[in-house]
């Protein structure tokens, strides 16, 4: 009897494959969502060599966008090695790919991502420096909306699929 969904962070998939025998893999879970930190193929190759029937989802979103806001699903084509991509956005939610001046980069050009949608929160409640900073005017919807400046680099392929590629910054998660 498995899980229909279960929801870790790499850190937990890699505890997880180094606690389960192979053999005892398929049908564990239905489906696996991670997030939290960014994921590459070598962490999902376990799971994909001894669990093919379960789907691994790479989900991204930092909290101030209602966490998963951006999903890419491991494929059999996806390769396997490198990172893994952070997809596409979810239904209502706009991901920019923007330089330093809110404009959009092209295809391949590396610059911060922005979030925008109704899951963008309102800010950081007593903080509204940070909050000021970090949630701007929405140049691309409509008027009086924001979006979520990230501090995160990625890039956007020709066919739409973002690539995450680390901080902008020198922030270190602690405690999730």
């Amino acid at each position: 009897p498995g899980f229909s969904l279960l929801k870790v962070t790499p850190a937990h998939l890699d505890a997880l494959r180094q606690l389960l025998p192979p053999s005892s893999l398929a049908g564990q879970a239905n489906t696996i969502v991670v997030g939290g930190e960014q994921l590459t193929a070598a962490m999902v190759e376990f799971w994909r060599d001894y669990a093919p029937g379960t789907r691994i989802i790479n989900e991204y979103g930092p909290t101030e966008t209602v966490v998963g806001c951006c999903v890419y699903e491991v494929e059999p084509g996806t390769p396997r090695d490198g990172a893994i991509p952070i997809g596409r956005p979810i239904d209502n939610m706009r991901m920019h790919i923007l330089d330093a001046q809110l404009e959009p980069l092209p295809p391949g050009v590396a610059g911060e991502i922005y979030i925008a949608g109704p899951q963008v929160g309102r800010g950081y409640l007593g903080q509204p420096g940070l909050t000021a900073e970090r949630f701007v005017a929405d140049p691309f919807g409509p008027p009086g909306t924001r979006m979520y400046r990230t501090g995160d680099l990625a890039r956007r392929r020709a066919d739409g699929v973002i690539d995450y590629l680390g901080r902008l910054d020198d922030q270190v998660k602690l405690r999730g």
